[in-house]
């Protein structure tokens, strides 16, 4: 089964991941919809690949109370949307051995960012994607969590819990819509060199290149999860059997005579 998506809007586009993701799509010919916070980074982009394989729309995910009408924004300019990828992120370090040194705001903010807004966006994108899908055409949602939801690490121990309650999200949502045609997809990246890890980061982890090539090759794959490189260890190890202990739980809550939400 091949990437069967032709048109993808990617939060987070302007950096790391997302911008080495939106270079892949548009080399295979996928329209992209590149959104993010940088206007300049955008720019950077469509002055690169032209205005015929990439659209800029700046926004910043933090906004919370912004997101439905630019969702309605962009499905009324796109209506021919196909995938949503968000990727935004941020990751602060929190030494809880020092609490004075602990931001509250810094915690929140990685909440809002990296969990929050994409609840947000997927329930605003919803309405729109499961249309396409009863229409018999491709909808999918792709979200970047980490190989950090399924094993912390001490040193940013908000971020991994922000990433553990997106990947819990993930998982239940897939199951929500399992009798629909809209695809879930989760990217599990281990430390990857980029942006994110600091001024310093560029060192940190796998090559970005390296990850982009294993990455793409499992999604053109039609893969809906996609654990790469040192990420693998963990979802071959444990994950797997967890979530069919997962499976198993919402079938029996799917037959409790309570339950009047069949999953």
């Amino acid at each position: 089964m091949s990437f069967p998506f032709k048109k993808v809007a990617v939060f987070g586009a302007t950096s790391g991941i997302g911008w080495a993701l939106v270079e892949r799509f548009i080399e295979h010919n996928i329209f992209v919809v590149a959104i993010g916070r940088r206007e300049e980074r955008l720019a950077e982009l469509v002055h690169k690949y032209g205005h015929d394989k990439v659209q800029a729309s700046p926004f910043d995910l933090t906004k919370l109370e912004s997101i439905p009408n630019f969702v309605i924004n962009i499905t009324s300019t796109h209506p021919d949307l196909d995938l949503v990828f968000l990727n935004s992120g941020i990751q602060y370090g929190h030494d809880f051995t020092k609490p004075e040194s602990v931001s509250l705001d810094k915690i929140q903010e990685e909440f809002n960012l990296n969990y929050i807004s994409q609840v947000a966006v997927t329930k605003a994108f919803l309405p729109f994607l499961l249309s396409r899908a009863k229409e018999g055409h491709n909808a999918g949602l792709l979200y970047t969590s980490s190989g950090l939801a399924m094993v912390p690490i001490p040193t940013v121990p908000n971020y991994c819990a922000t990433k553990a309650a997106l990947h819990s999200f993930i998982l239940t949502l897939r199951l929500q819509l399992q009798d629909t045609a809209v695809k879930v997809i989760e990217l599990f990246p281990p430390a990857v060199q980029t942006e994110l890890h600091g001024e310093g980061g560029k060192d940190v982890g796998m090559p970005l290149q390296d990850f982009t090539n294993e990455a793409w090759q499992s999604l053109s794959q039609g893969k809906d999860q996609v654990p790469v490189g040192m990420a693998h260890y963990a979802f071959d190890a444990f994950e797997m059997k967890r979530q069919e202990l997962f499976k198993q739980m919402a079938e029996k809550l799917r037959q409790a005579p309570s339950v009047t939400k069949k999953y």
